[in-house]
């Protein structure tokens, strides 16, 4: 099979193209700008770009398909060059979906915890010797890319309902059609793209009205509209919902409270022991018992950026997390404070997405962090022109969050030098962003502030 990646760089694109390359299939692929990790990664599997671009060369009439990233454009040379000549063009889950039509489909959506969830899922599988082939948006330890396509009966999808491609305007998630099924929470978001609460409600309808008949859906039961979706659906599916475990801390270890005994996690916080829930449901139904779901998730450590440990000694922890809608701010926040009762809490999290820096959405941000002791919100007047969005002031940001405790900054070098200088003694950092703070590394911040 000869595949050619239009905008190969991307992060999942990469992982697709590594995973295919391994299966033995000739890869090729272009991008106008690639990044690290994606950049070494392509390079050790010799499927780097020699030159940057996009060049209409490299679409021939040899290619078997055509897989086409998010970050090409409509009017990208390379896919006005792939239509001319009638080449089958697929967005990444098309083609991921092809790949399984004759796997038992394992999904895994829902506004937050999604990435944790498969992540719990293919850990305890790894422990288990269960082969699974696998799609999951963050790096995990023990997994080397991202993706991986084999000939395993099962495969573990993470399901993003954000849009498959620039001429694919359908949600990630539709078009995996699974067997199996897990919807963590519905809480909007990519107001961009699902301009109202609504609009974005229905794309989860749609989900679970996608799943195969005879197929099993697992559900978290607090969340009002999603338990109301699931009740509703006329599907002949086994629907079952799962909540928070019983549980306790003691001296800054979470404990699960099971028939088996008490079970020590490195892992924390009421929304990571939801989503261990769900994960036990999706691995009971791929023939994992109890008992060993426990002994293997006893040694989980979480997916990257996902209240992921930078550093610590005995005065302060600094961790940093993926979050950065309202509902992923006020889990991921009220997890430390949790699990560091006695510790000043220092909370800074940054409006980095399109939905977050819109005006019409920064309401949804209230109280997001008022479980912390301090707060600080950062967004970048740069980032708002980049994305063509309205001017918002520090006052506007501030009065949004409500909550006493919230400073916003607006200059990155300022947020910076504030944190180094503050006392650290007794305290807990919790860096929150899908980006960087414009350009901040901060695993060697972390490691700066600890010492």
């Amino acid at each position: 099979m000869n595949i050619h990646f239009i905008a190969i760089g991307g992060s999942a694109m990469h992982n697709l193209a590594i995973a295919l390359h391994k299966k033995g299939y000739k890869v090729t692929g272009s991008d106008d700008e690639i990044f690290e990790p994606s950049k070494s990664r392509l390079a050790k599997h010799g499927l780097l770009p020699q030159t940057e671009g996009w060049k209409e060369e490299n679409i021939r009439t040899d290619l078997d398909a055509v897989i086409l990233g998010m970050h090409a454009r409509n009017d990208n040379p390379e896919l006005l060059k792939a239509k001319t000549l009638g080449l089958k063009i697929y967005s990444y889950p098309e083609y991921i979906y092809e790949q399984s039509k004759n796997k038992t489909r394992v999904v895994i959506g829902g506004s937050h915890g999604k990435t944790s969830i498969t992540a719990m899922v293919l850990h305890v599988l790894q422990k288990t010797n269960i082969d699974a082939d696998y799609m999951v948006g963050a790096q995990l330890e023990g997994f080397e890319t991202m993706v991986k396509i084999t000939d395993a009966p099962v495969i573990i999808l993470e399901g993003d309902e954000y849009l498959s491609s620039p001429i694919d305007r359908r949600p990630k998630f539709h078009l995996y059609q699974p067997n199996i099924a897990l919807l963590s929470g519905i809480a909007w978001d990519h107001i961009n793209v699902f301009p109202t609460f609504e609009n974005y409600v229905e794309q989860f309808k749609i989900f679970i009205d996608l799943i195969e008949d005879n197929g099993y859906l697992a559900y978290y039961e607090n969340d009002k509209i999603l338990k109301e979706l699931a009740e509703k659906t006329t599907k002949n599916i086994t629907k079952v919902a799962y909540s928070t475990p019983s549980y306790y801390i003691d001296n800054g270890t979470t404990y699960l409270k099971t028939v088996d005994g008490d079970i020590p996690l490195i892992i924390f916080g009421e929304h990571n022991l939801q989503n261990l829930n769900g994960a036990k449901l999706i691995c009971n139904q791929l023939g994992v018992k109890d008992a060993a779901f426990y002994k293997a998730i006893t040694s989980f450590k979480g997916a990257a950026k996902r209240l992921e440990l930078i550093a610590k000694n005995n005065r302060v922890a600094v961790y940093k997390d993926f979050a950065h809608s309202p509902s992923k701010l006020k889990a991921t926040t009220k997890a430390v404070k949790q699990q560091y009762p006695n510790r000043k809490v220092v909370a800074c999290m940054e409006l980095h997405t399109f939905s977050s820096l819109n005006k019409n959405f920064l309401s949804e941000y209230e109280n997001a962090m008022s479980d912390a002791d301090e707060a600080y919100v950062y967004y970048s007047e740069h980032t708002l022109e980049h994305k063509k969005l309205e001017h918002i002031t520090p006052n506007e940001v501030k009065k949004a969050f409500v909550s006493d405790n919230v400073e916003v900054i607006n200059d990155s070098k300022q947020l910076v030098s504030l944190l180094e200088n503050k006392n650290w003694n007794n305290s807990v950092l919790l860096l929150m962003s899908s980006g960087n703070f414009d350009g901040v590394d901060l695993n060697a911040f972390g490691e700066k502030i600890v010492g």
